[in-house]
This record gives C-alpha cells, sequence and structure tokens, in this order.
C-alpha cells in the first residue's frame, strides 16, 4: 500500500493549523488530509491510528518551569486519532473533515460513512483538569508537544488493510482495543510520519 497526505511532506513539519497546541496557545486542531492506495486483494475495511511516539513517560515534566526534558529521557506512546471500520472503497479523508478547532471536554464520535472514531488519549492527560478541559475526547485532537521538551516529536499515521468489515470493539474503544481486535485480520500496513515542536 501507499499513503501520502496534502497536509505534509513524509518526515516533514507539520503545521499549528493541525496541532491542538501552537506557540502562542491553541493551534487550528484540524485533522491533516491523507490518501491512501493499492489495498491488498481482499481487503474488507481499513483501520487508522495516529500515534505520536516521542511522548515523555514522567508527565509531571511538561511545561514544568525552570525544566527542559532531555531527548534522552524515556519515552511512550500517546494516541492522537483512533479510527475504524472506515470502508474498502474509501481511499481519502480530507483535511478539517474529522476536527477543524479545539473542543473543550473532547468533541463527540462522530461516526459516518461507516467508520467509528475512538477516543485519544487526551481522554486520561486531561482528567484532572477542573479548568473546563476534562471530558471523553474522541477522534482527531493534534499534537501538543511539552514547550519544554528538547526532544522533535513524531507524529505515526498507521493505516491497516484489514479482512473484516468491522471490528469488535467496545462502543467507546481506545487504540489498543483496536488493536486487540485487528490481531490476525491485518493483510498489510503503511505508515507516513511527521514532526512537530514547541520548543523555542
Amino acid at each position: 500500500m501507499k499513503i501520502t497526505s496534502d497536509s505534509f511532506e513524509h518526515r516533514g513539519a507539520i503545521r499549528p493549523e493541525f496541532a491542538m497546541g501552537a506557540p502562542d496557545g491553541f493551534g487550528g486542531n484540524r485533522n491533516p488530509h491523507l490518501a491512501w492506495s493499492d489495498a491488498p486483494a481482499g481487503t474488507k475495511s481499513f483501520a487508522l491510528l495516529c500515534i505520536d511516539t516521542d511522548a515523555p513517560t514522567d508527565a509531571s515534566l511538561a511545561g514544568k518551569e525552570g525544566v527542559e526534558i532531555p531527548v534522552e529521557h524515556p519515552r511512550g506512546d500517546f494516541v492522537h486519532w483512533a479510527v475504524i471500520d472506515i470502508p474498502a472503497d474509501v481511499h481519502e479523508i480530507a483535511a478539517g473533515s474529522a476536527s477543524d478547532g479545539v473542543t473543550k471536554g473532547g468533541k463527540s464520535s462522530r461516526d459516518g460513512a461507516g467508520m467509528r472514531e475512538g477516543l485519544n488519549d487526551y481522554t486520561g492527560w486531561f482528567a484532572g483538569d477542573a479548568g473546563g478541559m476534562r471530558g471523553q475526547y474522541h477522534g482527531y485532537d493534534g499534537p501538543y508537544p511539552p514547550p519544554n521538551d528538547l526532544r522533535t516529536h513524531r507524529y505515526f499515521f498507521r493505516l491497516y488493510a484489514l479482512d473484516v468489515d468491522k471490528l469488535d470493539v467496545p462502543a467507546s474503544f481506545t487504540a489498543a482495543d483496536a488493536q486487540r481486535a485487528m490481531h490476525g485480520h491485518v493483510l498489510d500496513e503503511v505508515a507516513i510520519y511527521a514532526t512537530y515542536s514547541l520548543h523555542a
């Protein structure tokens, strides 16, 4: 398979238009354009995950005054988007079609054309926030790396071609739920990534 984007170049920087966080506050938080082709025979649906693989494992350091998070700090995954049951005849997601702006408290799942959007990791990130951000974050919410992080973050958009029409997951599913349900059903997969940083 092949996957491309009109919104960013593979391995290139993504614009604040497609990020939740920007140097001066919130970004545009629009989902980027994605298109794919050459799915294998027998493909019945697609699944899409967007994951930041460079998230600091010690969340208490994020934005901490007087502290810079070193490049060598241990890293983990942060899920920004989980979409499943994308019909086999769909080969493109338009920019801004799934997210356009920041919704405090999170967007509800905007299922359409048979596809379903799961929870992203801002659900857990904002769980302890009393300032109106707490909520259930479905669909796409873009990059917001700590401004004191010295590492440039990579955001992988990974597409899976599956041999089933629908995945057996809970109503409010996570990327981990989708990955478990995909096991044994992946015909092919492909990825593209963009980079982003808020460090000066």
